[in-house]
């Protein structure tokens, strides 16, 4: 469960790193990019404990695959809170079908 908070964490940082600045445009490029390399660096004190802590647990291919699977419910949060976009009936189903993919990954998990 630790890994799983972690991971939360970590994505919710690198989500404003990576799109964060979009809302900011006006703002030079340089300034963009040192900003999101700061955040990314929260990140990344929050990634790699998550992963160490769920290697053993998980195998790497599904500590990737949780990783992405949160990604897309963070980026989803993050596009209608703070960037304003609404999400499409495409997009919902894109999802879904991400999600079943992710469920693939556990079947017969010992």
């Amino acid at each position: 469960m630790l890994t799983v908070v972690l991971l939360i964490a970590s994505n919710t940082f690198m989500t404003f790193a990576w799109y964060g600045h979009l809302k900011h445009r006006s703002a030079p490029l340089w300034e963009a990019i040192l900003f999101s390399w700061l955040i990314a660096l929260g990140e990344y004190c929050l990634q790699v404990p998550a992963n160490r802590i769920g290697y053993g647990r998980f195998s790497g291919y599904q500590l990737k695959i949780i990783q992405e699977a949160i990604t897309l419910v963070v980026f989803a949060v993050f596009a209608w809170l703070y960037l304003g976009e609404s999400m499409r009936w495409n997009y919902a189903v894109s999802f879904v079908l991400l999600f079943v993919a992710v469920a693939v990954a556990f079947i017969g998990r010992g």
